[in-house]
């Protein structure tokens, strides 16, 4: 498989409520973080989060966290992608 588009070098820390949502694993949306269907065409597929706690989440838009689409400080070795 390819690499993902590095979206930011940072995370999106959001408020999120209980539900599932689609976490992009390209790096194209332009709805970071989640998928706007930028994927199509490629090799790349969207991520289904489930959210059972209403509370702050920090999700990846490195595309390189070890944690799927949650954060986990990959993000600090990861260069923006061109």
């Amino acid at each position: 498989m390819g690499e993902p588009v590095i979206a930011d070098t940072k995370p999106a820390v959001l408020e999120l409520e209980p539900g599932s949502y689609m976490w992009c694993k390209c790096g194209q949306s332009k709805s970071q973080p989640w998928c706007d269907g930028s994927h199509k065409g490629t090799e790349f597929s969207p991520v289904e989060v489930t959210i059972t706690e209403a509370r702050r989440y920090a999700m990846c838009c490195c595309k390189h966290s070890g944690n799927g689409a949650f954060c986990d400080g990959a993000h600090k070795t990861c260069s923006p992608s061109s």
